[in-house]
C-alpha cells in the first residue's frame, strides 16, 4: 500500500513540475499575507520549529514556502518530502504529511498555493494505523478563520437537544476568533458549502456518516480515540491504532474527520453524557487544541490522541 501511495506521489510530482516548468503557474495571484508554517513530530508531540511569512510573493507554493525556510531533502522529483531540518523517517513506516488549515492536502506540496492566512502544518509520523488523517483540531481557529484553498465557508453550529450550554460555549469561543457562526437543531442537514460543528452525546449523534467514521476506528477517520458501550466509554489509541487505554464516566472529544465525497471536514464537540459534551465546550480554545490532532476531555484535563507512549 505504501509503494503504491509513493508511486502515486511521484506522479503527481511529475505533473506538478510538468506545469511549474511550462510557465503557467500554480500561484494564488497578486501575493499573499501572514502564511505560517509549523514542523512537528509524532503527532505534534514534538516541535521541531516554525516560521512566519508577513508578505509571501504570488505563484506561491507550499513546497517553495517550505524550503524558503527550512533545509528540505526531497525525492520522486522534488514532490515527495524526505527530510525537514534534518529530522528524517527512520524507519520504514514514518513518513512526513502535511494540512494546510488543519485539513490534509489533496495535492503535493509542489502543487499547493498557499493563501492569505494560511496555517501550513507538516507532522513526521507513523502511518501504520492508517496514511490519511483527513482533518486536525490543532490549527483552530483554522478552517473557521480563512477557509480552504482560499475559499471561507459559513460555520453551522449543529446543537442536538439538551447541550445549549456547550453550544454557547463553543459559538462564543468562535466569536472570539472573529467567526460568525449560525446555530441550528442537529439533524437539520448544514450542506456542502459550510463548515459543521457537531454538538451532542455521542448517542445523540449516531447514524451521522462521519460519527460512523470514528466509531470505525483510525483507519477510516483518522480519529485515534473511538466511544463504546453505548458511548458510555471512550477508548484512547496509541500510534499504531490499538487500544491501550478506556475511560468511564463524564469524558468528552473535540475531533475532526471527512468523508470522500464532502470537500469540509466535520467537527465534533461530543461526550458520554452532557457533562461530557458541556466539559469538551469550555477546552473548545486554541491553547487547548494548539499542535493536537485531536483531544480527549476529561474534566478540566485534555488529553491527545494518539496517546503517546508513556502517557
Amino acid at each position: 500500500m505504501r509503494r503504491r501511495t509513493r508511486q502515486l506521489l511521484q506522479l503527481a510530482a511529475v505533473l506538478g513540475l510538468a506545469v511549474l516548468l511550462g510557465g503557467c503557474g500554480v500561484g494564488a495571484g497578486p501575493g499573499t499575507k501572514d502564511a505560517s508554517v509549523l514542523i512537528t513530530g509524532n503527532f505534534g508531540t514534538q516541535r521541531y520549529g516554525s516560521a512566519i511569512e508577513r508578505h509571501v510573493p504570488g505563484a506561491e507554493t507550499v513546497m517553495s514556502l517550505l524550503q524558503r525556510h527550512f533545509k528540505v531533502t526531497t525525492s520522486y522529483g522534488g514532490g515527495f518530502v524526505d527530510s525537514i531540518a534534518g529530522h528524517t523517517a527512520r524507519s520504514s513506516h514514518r513518513d512526513w504529511f502535511y494540512y494546510v488549515n488543519g485539513i490534509e492536502a489533496p495535492k503535493g506540496a509542489a502543487a499547493t498555493d498557499v493563501y492569505k492566512g494560511d496555517h501550513i502544518w507538516w507532522d513526521l509520523h507513523d502511518w501504520r494505523a492508517t496514511e490519511t488523517i483527513p482533518a486536525v483540531v490543532g490549527s483552530f481557529p483554522e478552517p473557521f478563520t480563512n477557509g480552504i484553498g482560499g475559499k471561507e465557508f459559513p460555520t453551522l453550529l449543529n446543537c442536538a437537544p439538551g447541550v445549549q450550554r456547550a453550544c454557547d460555549e463553543v459559538g462564543t469561543q468562535l466569536r472570539r476568533a472573529g467567526v460568525k457562526a449560525g446555530d441550528q437543531v442537529l439533524g437539520t442537514g448544514s450542506g456542502s458549502d459550510s463548515l459543521a460543528v457537531l454538538i451532542g452525546t455521542w448517542r445523540q449523534l449516531t447514524g451521522v456518516i462521519a460519527a460512523e467514521l470514528i466509531a470505525a476506528g483510525p483507519a477510516h477517520s483518522g480519529v485515534y480515540a473511538q466511544f463504546t458501550g453505548n458511548g458510555r466509554a471512550l477508548e484512547l489509541d496509541n500510534p499504531q491504532g490499538r487500544v491501550v487505554r478506556t475511560l468511564y464516566g463524564s469524558v468528552g472529544l473535540i475531533a475532526a474527520t471527512s468523508q470522500a465525497s464532502v470537500g469540509q471536514p466535520t467537527w465534533f464537540v461530543t461526550g458520554s453524557d452532557r457533562a461530557g459534551v458541556l466539559a469538551a465546550a469550555r477546552q473548545f480554545t486554541a491553547a487547548k487544541l494548539r499542535d493536537h490532532f485531536a483531544v480527549v476531555v476529561s474534566g478540566r484535563r485534555t488529553i491527545p490522541v494518539p496517546l503517546a507512549p508513556g502517557s
